[in-house]
This record gives C-alpha cells, structure tokens and sequence, in this order.
C-alpha cells in the first residue's frame, strides 16, 4: 500500500463572529481551497477576500460594524485601510501584536480542533473541506458556543 504523506493543497478559511446585544451571536464563514484560485495567484486569502466577506456581513446584519482583528498581512494591506477609510459603517480596532486570548475566533478554531477535527484521517482536501464546513455550521447554530469565545476573551460588549 502506497502512502503519501505530503499535499500542496490547502484551504483557507476566514470566520467573524458577529455580537449584538439583544440579538443571538452569529458565525459567518468563507472557506476557500487554494485550487478555487489561478495557479500563479496568491494561495491564502487576500485583502479583497476579507473585504468580500465584510460586506458580506453587513448586509446580512444590516447595520454598523465594529470590527476586531489581528494583525494578519491581509488585513494591514493598503487596499484594505483603503476600504475601511471608505466606509462610514464600519469602525475597526486591532488587536496587540500577539494576542490570541482576545481573539474570539481562537475559540471557534478551538472547538473546531477539539471536536469535529479530532482523529480523523482525511482522505483527500475535499474530505477535509466538508468536515470543516459541517463543523462550522454546527457551531453557527448553536450561539451558546459563540457567546462561549467571547466570554473565554474577558471581553464584554456593552450596550450604547
């Protein structure tokens, strides 16, 4: 039997967790395989990706965004700071230079890691790509697990 232990497929995957208070938290998700881009092209996500999946956000929320992130490449890009310097819906704050407990999204790759990813053998990207997809949806519906990575950060929100 033939095992192959190494793939250059990857998958990339950008998550927000989305908090209002009075309203249930959502879990909104793009996930991408480096084979949905051209072959010479970047092979995570760009700067326009997040920027697709902002929009995305805010009209599914339909309303203001405040936006708290790392300081991923993609989103210290210069056609990034343009964008948000364009939007008047949309506030963004960034987090220290390296500080994952106050990142609520840890706690969705957490869950991901601890529960729906553990001890399985993917047999191909594909096989990876549902599982991750299923594992996400699972969480989105149910936001006692969302309101759980916020509360794991010490952050609070706070009506205005």
């Amino acid at each position: 039997m033939r095992v192959c232990g190494r793939s250059r497929r990857r998958i990339s995957i950008a998550v927000l967790t989305c908090y209002k208070p009075g309203e249930r938290s959502r879990l909104i998700y793009r996930p991408r395989l480096d084979g949905q881009v051209r072959s010479k092209g970047r092979k995570s996500l760009a700067w326009s990706d997040y920027r697709d999946l902002i929009l995305a956000a805010h009209a599914r929320l339909d309303g203001p965004i405040v936006l708290i992130w790392d300081n991923l490449n993609s989103h210290l890009a210069a056609g990034m700071r343009e964008f948000i310097a364009d939007q008047d819906w949309l506030t963004v704050y960034q987090l220290p230079a390296y500080a994952p407990d106050l990142n609520p999204v840890e706690g969705i790759w957490s869950l991901l890691r601890r529960g729906f990813l553990a001890n399985v053998a993917f047999t191909d990207p594909d096989h990876l790509v549902r599982t991750v997809r299923r594992g996400l949806r699972k969480i989105q519906y149910r936001p006692h697990l969302i309101d759980g990575c916020l509360a794991e950060t010490g952050l609070i929100i706070a009506p205005p």
